[in-house]
């Protein structure tokens, strides 16, 4: 079997997994709803109100039918051996409606109460199961990111916490209310009759058994329904981030049918859900309904009988929907229970993985990294079983510059990555003055690893926030400097608002070099021992090129460097170079030495030499 049906069955039962990873056969609901009620923890108090509006709201529904009785027997139904006048029926009457009015009126303002405090728990629940969502996400490593699609990863975000919160807010309330109810309801049938009480209990059989049969579609149901909602989240997330993209390739009908058809997907699968659940609600009220038609016979015939009062029956009627009510509840609130149990289990899936080792007690703290840099027998893969560098052996001096050569998908990237402890090693480990990287305080690996993406990333804000992102208690005097040394503030102050400038969403209003320029001020204002140089002056013009790369000469002074250049000429003046050929490390030494050698590099050049030479006749 391949790694593949591997991951895509379950290792429990071996059926195939939905898209979520979590396999509805063999799903923990107990244990997933005792995780999600602890999030109630911090608010036992406000539960407690919640439980006892509950138990007034029950009690409160319980008396009505008792004065209605009363109302039917000695008001409107003159008896035998009845003496009350008419003025006196008159006056019951009053007072029996009075009283109807009042707790009606207690009973509205109970439920206000009520909807009130659940409208202030919510949010805060809420608010509580996202922050810790997203607080544990920004936790995780880079493996675990790129496992999933950040549309999927916003829709738990969302759409399943917003599910989290209704279920938590509706469950104790509404689950306190109707065993009450039905307890409740109960006794008071046994007590007006206890004959036409058991037989009640008739149709209860045959509704638990129906239920019980539904659920299983409707729990897939809701797994489905989740699903879709991750697919279009992911749709919207990846086409409104690549709009240049998808513009300059004209590509609006494509991705708008695709919107479509997810849409009409979500449809489908939303009505299909609809109508499971519109049937099995339907065919419960239905089979609740027989016992109403059963005690409309019975209860009548002892009413003809003599041995029933018409109040009597009417209070038992009313009693009734009293007992059924909740217990059809009982099913809708089996539907509300699936659907928070996905959502719960889609959360808990992403809270379950194990974050990043920023707090690891046995982590040796290093406030002061020299930067040698040491490779071991280095072994790593994205996927298991495929590696994509093999048994790398290498020596980095402390202010050495080393770049690292070789084609596309040859491993350089990957390699940097390992530096700063993006992602794990599968073999071998790496040393920083020294010390597994492994055995480093994460904080202080990254705080002194700077790196310089070949695209780099800028967050929304002005340029003086991007800049000091790495020291935000750097002073405008340090930004300053770290701007004029990185060949940037020029271009800064020639703009209306200068370092107040917003740069938009990934940089968006600033050219690819004036993006670059801001990250090398950024990387020189964290000031790091250790910087990495991810293809910093590729896509860009000459003069840029230029200007960046005197930015770079100033920021690699007395630090330890790796470099990946797309133009091989700009390493000349690295101290060495690496190069790898398929995760290997095939040659090694300065520029001039590898031009004599005559092996993998000089071929590089030679072949960059005649694609440019190429370029230079076509324009």
């Amino acid at each position: 079997m391949s790694s593949r049906s591997q991951r895509d069955r379950c290792n429990h039962c071996g059926r195939l997994l939905p898209d979520n990873g979590i396999c509805p056969a063999c799903v923990r609901r107990i244990h997933t709803l005792d995780r999600l009620f602890r999030y109630l923890k911090p608010y036992t108090d406000t539960v407690a109100v919640l439980s006892l509006a509950a138990v007034m709201s029950a009690a409160l529904n319980l008396i009505p039918p008792l004065i209605t009785r009363r109302l039917v027997d000695e008001v409107l139904v003159v008896r035998e051996g009845n003496m009350m006048s008419f003025e006196d029926r008159m006056n019951l009457l009053i007072w029996l409606v009075l009283a109807l009015f009042g707790l009606r009126l207690l009973q509205e303002l109970v439920d206000w109460g009520s909807r009130w405090t659940r409208s202030w728990l919510g949010p805060r629940l809420k608010s509580d199961v996202r922050s810790q969502l997203y607080r544990h996400l920004e936790w995780l490593s880079l493996h675990e990111h790129d496992k999933r699609p950040t549309g999927d990863l916003v829709s738990r975000l969302t759409h399943d916490t917003q599910k989290f919160e209704e279920y938590l807010t509706s469950f104790f309330s509404g689950l306190v209310t109707n065993c009450l109810m039905v307890i409740g309801t109960f006794g008071f049938l046994l007590w007006l009759n206890r004959s036409l009480a058991l037989l009640l209990l008739l149709p209860i059989p045959l509704l638990l058994v129906w239920t019980l049969l539904f659920s299983q579609c409707l729990h897939e149901d809701a797994h489905r329904r989740q699903r879709c909602w991750s697919m279009l989240t992911t749709h919207l997330q990846e086409t409104l981030s690549g709009i240049r993209v998808i513009k300059a390739f004209s590509r609006e009908h494509r991705v708008i049918q695709q919107f479509r058809q997810q849409i009409e997907y979500l449809v489908d699968v939303t009505a299909r859900g609809e109508r499971n659940r519109h049937i099995s609600s339907e065919t419960a009220t239905w089979i609740i309904g027989l016992g109403g038609l059963i005690i409309w016979f019975f209860g009548g015939f002892d009413v003809l009988q003599g041995e029933l009062t018409l109040g009597t029956l009417v209070a038992f009627y009313g009693y009734i929907s009293l007992f059924y009510q909740p217990v059809e509840s009982f099913g809708q609130l089996q539907n509300k229970t699936i659907e928070a149990v996905v959502s719960a289990q889609r959360v808990f899936e992403i809270l379950d993985i194990r974050p990043e080792p920023y707090h690891d007690p046995k982590a040796h703290p290093m406030p002061a990294i020299q930067g040698r840099i040491r490779f071991r027998g280095v072994t790593f893969g994205y996927e298991p079983h495929r590696p994509v560098l093999h048994a790398l052996d290498f020596d980095i001096a402390p202010g050495e510059m080393i770049g690292l050569v070789g084609r596309s998908g040859a491993g350089k990237s990957t390699t940097v990555s390992l530096i700063g402890r993006f992602y794990e090693v599968d073999e071998g480990h790496i040393e920083i003055d020294g010390l597994d990287i492994r055995e480093i305080r994460l904080e202080d690996l990254r705080r002194q690893t700077g790196i310089v993406l070949q695209d780099p990333i800028l967050f929304d804000g002005t340029i003086a926030d991007n800049i000091r992102y790495g020291k935000p208690d750097a002073t405008f005097a340090d930004i300053i400097h770290a701007a004029v040394t990185a060949n940037a503030h020029d271009f800064i102050v020639a703009r209306p608002d200068g370092y107040d400038t917003r740069v938009g969403e990934h940089g968006v209003r600033l050219s690819g070099g004036e993006k670059q320029r801001i990250a090398i001020a950024r990387a020189l204002l964290q000031d790091p021992a250790i910087l990495i140089l991810d293809e910093p002056t590729s896509s860009v013009d000459v003069e840029t090129e230029r200007q960046i790369q005197e930015a770079v000469d100033r920021l690699v002074q007395g630090r330890t460097t790796v470099t990946i250049a797309h133009r091989l000429s700009t390493l000349r003046y690295a101290d060495r170079l690496i190069v790898l050929d398929r995760g290997r490390i095939v040659e090694t030494g300065t520029h001039q030495e590898l031009l004599a050698r005559g092996g993998v590099f000089y071929h590089l050049v030679q072949l960059q030499k005649q694609v440019s030479e190429v370029m230079a006749l076509t324009e």
